[in-house]
């Protein structure tokens, strides 16, 4: 799969697109928005961070950067992006210019960062692909890592409704696992946000997109008009990757009634300053 478009080697750069996991297929394509919401849906956990000049900032998993950028713009005291795999996290540091800016290659639920360094931690589209211990030890971690009154947002993919039955949400998990070619384990809204008050924090602001990652308009609106373009013409030039975006795109229109995106902020309880 060419990556031509790209001035830095992307992670499994030389892996035919048939066994890289998806997202890394799209940001071979030239997809920078990479979440289930899309660029809306980051925007609007932003906007309830409400991320400033005086919060550290710890981001999960930041994939492409398209999120820290955002962030940056606010000029917060500082940002430490966390990411496991070494070449993604080599792409990070090329734009973290300052140094109150670092990634640090290590695990989200092990971070090896200070206790209560933070006032707000965030990961987007991470957590699904965990299990269920892995979710909780991630949701701990950045529990941990906040000061009182820190925010954490999360911004997954999430099964609807609630109460789907099991056997349809477990049909739903086995079609993502083989057509995203790693685990996908999304929870129902209301089980999300038991995950993290069971982890100790309050619900601060929620929101629920439809799950259009592929679609023709959401493509423009996360990426621009050139940028929609330009993952267009690398999509025909690439038969096993235009394969997988088809398989992921038919997927997501046959259960658009039982995938969705979420986004949620929750607080950690306490007085800002009162460590």
């Amino acid at each position: 799969m060419s990556t031509s478009h790209a001035t830095f080697p992307l992670p499994g750069e030389g892996t035919p697109a048939e066994k890289l996991p998806f997202h890394w297929v799209l940001a071979g394509l030239g997809k920078r928005v990479l979440r289930p919401g899309g660029r809306r849906l980051t925007e609007r956990l932003l906007d309830a961070l409400d991320i400033g000049r005086f919060d550290d900032v710890v981001e999960f998993a930041p994939g492409m950067g398209a999120t820290a950028r955002l962030t940056l713009a606010q000029h917060p005291t500082s940002y430490t992006a966390v990411e496991r795999d070494a070449d993604a996290a080599a792409i990070v540091n090329r734009y973290l210019q300052e140094s109150n800016q670092r990634c640090v290659v290590g695990h989200a639920n092990d971070t090896g960062l200070p206790a209560g360094s933070a006032t707000v931690v965030y990961g987007e589209a991470m957590l699904t692909m965990q299990s269920a211990e892995q979710k909780r030890q991630i949701v701990a971690e950045a529990h941990r890592l906040l000061k009182p009154g820190g925010r954490y947002g999360i911004h997954e993919m999430c099964i609807v409704p609630d109460d789907l039955h099991a056997d349809a949400r477990h049909r739903i998990e086995h079609e993502l696992a083989r057509e995203v070619r790693v685990g996908a384990r999304p929870l129902s809204v209301a089980k999300w946000r038991e995950l993290l008050q069971d982890e100790g924090f309050e619900i601060a602001a929620e929101e629920r997109l439809p799950m259009r990652l592929l679609e023709p308009g959401r493509l423009v609106e996360d990426e621009g008009l050139f940028g929609a373009i330009r993952f267009v013409v690398n999509l025909l030039r690439h038969g096993d990757a235009r394969r997988r975006v088809f398989g992921m795109r038919r997927l997501f229109r046959q259960q658009s009634e039982h995938l969705a995106a979420v986004m949620l902020v929750g607080r950690k309880p306490g007085v800002p300053g009162n460590e």
